[in-house]
């Protein structure tokens, strides 16, 4: 580890902390319905969109017709996009000419995208055609990333409204965060990538000849617009097989600090909105402070043991970090707090190959998704799922008081925790269920690269990120095969709606609530106790489930690795 690394990851933080408010306050305006100075510009587009679909704005929903049609938005969007990829040969814009993909990969693909996962047993540039890439996958890019951010305005009405029966409209929340959120910011995003040579094309490939006199065929397409919102929107779906290790995706360390930033700004925004929301600041605050203490384990768990490299090839006089899998341009400190970063939130993007890092090093990337990725999380999931979790905080904290837990100024009873327990239990009961078929069967074993621990880690590490709707990869697993694109689409679409609709239930009922004034005997959950009773919480819920499957793959390659046993 060396200064430069850490003064790089105190800049990150201290540049995100700053930005919180500001995007947090815009956010807010977005919840509230208010005018912004770009509805000057967007205005008369949004009440097209309006007129054209038959939908009054004003008109709010209750949680069982918000949820419906969400669900019913996502699941034609699923179709629409199943039918692009099937077409593809058949369809314009395919300068290579590609084939339409298999039914199985046509799946995959339209339920990754869809649930905002982004998961690809594909390679981009040799797979799908422009349109495919823009209309197929990046219009999800968008919509997916609104969806999660209306569902999350869904839920802080229901802390927020008194003895209310709806929580407002889906339409009009996904309508507005892409139109005065996701669209100009990526606009600019994009611009400022083809300015860093991220190329923005719609020619199929470019023929050049390297200094050493090679030829070669390079891919090429519209890059720098999907870039953008795959970033913003924490989708994490790559133009190019390799992601942003690609230079055409991350081409520089500017780039590469600006895409980490992009991944994580909006998620701390949300949860300023949700205390401007509630009226008291100090619970957003709160909720970001739990974030970041679990983000920043993380961070030097991860960075302590790439740098500190393998002891097998320290052996040898490979001295050094683990440098494996990295980019040079961007070395082993912004590798590391990259897989941190685009874990923590819902991304799967990534910049280093997460199969080659140390087994405690790849272990943290892992143990990010399967916490629920709440640790700041994707956009409106991350926050909707933390507070799942400061629902069981709360009750929690409620058995310690000897009185009926309270939050924000909501009773949370019976029903509240037992909806949040059964959106917290999907995570674990899917992907250790998922993981044991795969690790028993001879289709599921067919896949992984690599063989003992490593191998298991593989398998388990491609359910969690399904199911965690994150979308990164081990790498070594060999997922385009109809064994893991259906069981991977099949957990993609539980690990996202199976969590929405008992969120969206926990919110339709705390809207219906009285506000309950805060007295003396009230749990305070602002302070350092309930910032270190959500930290518990999330670590052993989200946590303590998952040790078992962490002791049998990466504990054990670790263990392994430091008694020179390889595989």
């Amino acid at each position: 580890m060396t200064l430069q690394g850490w003064l790089l990851i105190a800049a990150f933080v201290g540049i995100l902390l700053a930005l919180t408010k500001p995007v947090g306050l815009w956010l807010f305006a977005l919840y509230e319905g208010r005018r912004t100075p770009l509805h000057t510009v967007f205005g008369p587009v949004e009440r097209g969109f309006y007129r054209l679909a038959g939908i009054d704005p004003a008109q709010e929903q209750g949680w069982r017709r918000y949820a419906v049609h969400m669900l019913l938005f996502n699941l034609v969007l699923a179709l629409f996009t199943y039918a692009v990829l099937r077409l593809q040969g058949w369809l314009p814009l395919n300068p290579m000419g590609f084939a339409g993909t298999s039914e199985h990969l046509a799946f995959n693909t339209a339920i990754s995208f869809t649930t905002n996962t982004n998961w690809q047993s594909y390679a981009g540039e040799s797979t799908l055609s422009n349109l495919s890439q823009m209309l197929g996958l990046a219009i999800h890019n968008f919509l997916s990333a609104a969806t999660g951010i209306a569902l999350a305005f869904a839920l802080f009405r229901g802390f927020a409204r008194r003895s209310a029966t709806t929580i407002g409209s889906f339409w009009a929340d996904m309508t507005r965060v892409t139109l005065y959120l996701m669209l100009p910011l990526c606009i600019l995003y994009a611009l400022f990538l083809i300015a860093s040579g991220v190329p923005q094309t719609l020619a199929g490939s470019v023929d050049v000849t390297t200094l050493e006199g090679v030829k070669q065929t390079l891919a090429l397409g519209p890059v720098a617009s999907q870039e953008a919102i795959k970033m913003l929107g924490t989708n994490g779906g790559g133009f190019f097989n390799a992601n942003s290790a690609h230079p055409f995706e991350n081409p520089t360390a500017l780039t590469n600090f600006v895409q980490m930033l992009s991944i994580l700004v909006i998620g701390m925004g949300l949860t300023f909105t949700f205390g401007k929301a509630v009226g008291n600041t100090r619970q957003g605050w709160a909720i970001l402070a739990a974030m970041l203490t679990i983000f920043l384990i993380g961070v030097t768990i991860t960075y302590w043991q790439e740098a500190a490299g393998n002891p097998i090839l320290h052996g040898i006089g490979a001295t050094g970090g683990n440098m494996e899998g990295k980019e040079v341009r961007f070395g082993i400190a912004a590798s590391a707090l990259f897989s941190v970063v685009t874990t923590a939130a819902s991304c799967g993007a990534v910049n280093a190959m997460h199969d080659s890092f140390t087994p405690l090093g790849g272990m943290v990337p892992l143990f990010n998704i399967q916490l629920g990725e709440v640790v700041v999380g994707g956009v409106g999931a991350g926050i909707y799922g933390f507070l799942l979790f400061a629902i069981l905080a709360v009750f929690v904290a409620g058995l310690m008081v000897g009185r009926t837990p309270e939050y924000v100024g909501k009773k949370i009873e019976a029903r509240e925790v037992k909806l949040a327990v059964l959106a917290i239990a999907v995570l674990p009961l899917v992907i250790l269920g998922m993981t044991a078929i795969a690790s028993v069967t001879q289709a599921g074993l067919a896949g992984p690269l690599n063989r003992g621990p490593h191998g298991f880690t593989e398998i388990l590490y491609a359910f969690t990120s399904a199911v965690g709707n994150n979308g990164s990869a081990f790498v070594g697993l060999a997922a385009n095969t109809l064994f893991y694109n259906g069981l991977l689409g099949v957990a993609m679409w539980i690990g996202r709606f199976f969590i929405i609709v008992p969120m969206l239930a926990i919110a339709g009922g705390l809207a219906a609530k009285s506000h309950t004034p805060e007295t003396a005997g009230s749990f305070p959950t602002t302070g350092p106790l309930w910032t270190g009773l959500l930290i518990g919480i999330v670590l052993v819920v989200g946590g303590l489930t998952f040790l078992p499957s962490l002791a049998l793959g990466p504990v054990a390659d670790h263990l392994a690795m430091i008694h020179g046993q390889t595989f």
